[in-house]
């Protein structure tokens, strides 16, 4: 069967999946806040928390600015999402838009490279989950950390969507209050002149460091904070009130969650003044916990350590495993995966066989991967900036298609501007990245030839009679 034309997407958008040739399965019952929620745990408020020196380091002490960089140069993304995501309201994700955009193949690879990332993201966040309290907690090993919690998150994602955002909210409070201790904490001790700390704006700029050069290698850094947000887009099919509110969501975190960002990183560099850079090692992967002792004590950085490590991962992996099924369900939907893993169980009213399949392979993964942080990292960050490229060009060329080029600046300016910084991220990434990563796409290309060659479509299954025309 053929895919819509594009020009029908600003019609069909209001007319909900049915528009798209899909039957409605999974529950609509998300509004706005749960949305942001949903984007504010995948994000992590307290995320510049453990790679503070490592920022610092690379940004001789202008924390701040490397964060505030990272939303300007992420805004350009989200607008893209929320463009699309007004036009497509499905689930899916980057593969959805690509498919219907640029066409099947495109999709195709932009939900491979997608899914690259967010495969790896639960695995990711566990191992980090695991070290953390394996440090203070030897004598249990790490493999044991990453199955506990994720059973954990598995049995909360089966429960359903509304489950998943109640203990998201709940531990996001627990996250927020951890942070608001750190700020309170920080303001007092600045006051009090400990370590020599006193405001300055030299953390968020200092005219005497700052280059080109260090602005760009910055960029890479900041762009990788925020990777996450962009996981709101696939629950389009499970919210309530409109398109809009996907792309809403998905900008309201990016924002807020820069903000938290900016303003702990400068409190926390207040601490270190007159030093550019940590000693390699231990001096700089500890640097933010020896700053919440100076600001609160021995015990203070113990509960950051663990406690902050645990409420900021728990949720972040939760929400990576219920987008990382989404984004299953809507490829085998296609029939581009397995259609098992389009299953949805009759009571919850979730894609239960995806779910399950995203527990097995990430326990797999953070078994065999838990003593290989950097290489997961590195995978993690080029599935998600490929990802991100095919996004922006889908607009581009969604714009020639419907004729929305006279709207410019959202269509060709933005989006543009966004696939230029992301190629150059993409670009500078480390050697590891580039590849995994091209071995991950070379993987996906042989999952190509395999459906081509069995005779099966890689188009869109869908019925084009369906879809309105505006």
């Amino acid at each position: 069967m053929a895919i819509p034309e594009a020009a029908q997407a600003d019609g069909a958008a209001s007319a909900g999946v049915e528009a798209f040739g899909y039957r409605q399965e999974l529950k609509r019952s998300l509004g706005l806040f749960d949305l942001l929620v949903y984007g504010l745990v995948f994000i992590v408020p307290t995320a510049p928390f453990p790679v503070f020196g490592i920022v610092f380091n690379a940004s001789k002490g202008m924390v701040p600015l490397v964060y505030a960089v990272g939303l300007v140069a992420m805004v350009f993304t989200a607008f893209s999402y929320m463009t699309m995501s007004r036009a497509f309201p499905v689930a899916g994700s980057v593969y959805t838009y690509a498919s219907r955009s640029i066409g099947e193949i495109a999709g195709f690879f932009a939900g491979w490279g997608i899914l690259l990332d967010y495969l790896l993201t639960p695995a990711l966040i566990y191992v980090v989950c695991a070290i953390a309290v394996h440090i203070f907690v030897p004598g249990l090993p790490k493999g044991l950390w990453v199955v506990s919690l994720l059973a954990f998150s598995t049995a909360i994602n089966f429960f359903g969507i509304e489950t998943a955002t109640r203990v998201n909210i709940a531990l996001l409070i627990l996250q927020l209050v951890m942070l608001a201790i750190f700020l309170v904490l920080a303001m007092i001790a600045v006051m009090h002149g400990v370590n020599g700390a006193h405001f300055t704006i030299a953390p968020l700029f200092n005219a005497k460091l700052v280059s080109p050069d260090l602005i760009f290698r910055a960029l890479s850094l900041a762009v990788l904070s925020f990777l996450g947000f962009d996981a709101v887009s696939t629950l389009a099919e499970e919210t309530k009130g409109g398109p809009d509110l996907i792309g809403k969501a998905t900008i309201f975190s990016l924002c807020l969650a820069a903000f938290l960002f900016v303003a702990q990183t400068y409190l926390a560099s207040l601490f270190v003044l007159g030093r550019t850079s940590f000693p390699a090692g231990d001096a700089t992967d500890t640097a933010f916990y020896y700053i919440a002792q100076l600001v609160g004590g021995h015990s203070y950085k113990v509960a950051v350590s663990i406690l902050g490590v645990l409420f900021g991962g728990i949720p972040a992996a939760l929400t990576a495993q219920a987008a990382t099924a989404r984004l299953l369900y809507g490829m085998a939907r296609d029939k581009k995966l397995p259609s098992l893993l389009a299953h949805v169980h009759a009571t919850r009213q979730v894609p239960d066989i995806a779910i399950f399949a995203v527990a097995l392979v990430t326990l797999g993964l953070g078994l065999l991967m838990v003593n290989q942080l950097e290489l997961i990292t590195s995978m993690v960050s080029f599935g998600a900036l490929l990802g991100f490229l095919l996004l922006h060009v889908s607009v581009i060329v969604h714009a020639f298609r419907t004729g929305k080029t006279g709207q410019w600046f959202r269509f060709i300016v933005s989006p543009a501007v966004g696939a230029v910084i992301i190629a150059y991220v993409l670009f500078n990434t480390e050697l590891h990245a580039k590849e995994a990563g091209m071995a991950w796409l070379v993987v996906g290309l042989g999952v190509l030839l395999a459906l081509k060659l069995s005779g099966r479509s890689t188009a869109l299954q869908v019925d084009p009679d369906s879809a309105p025309v505006p």
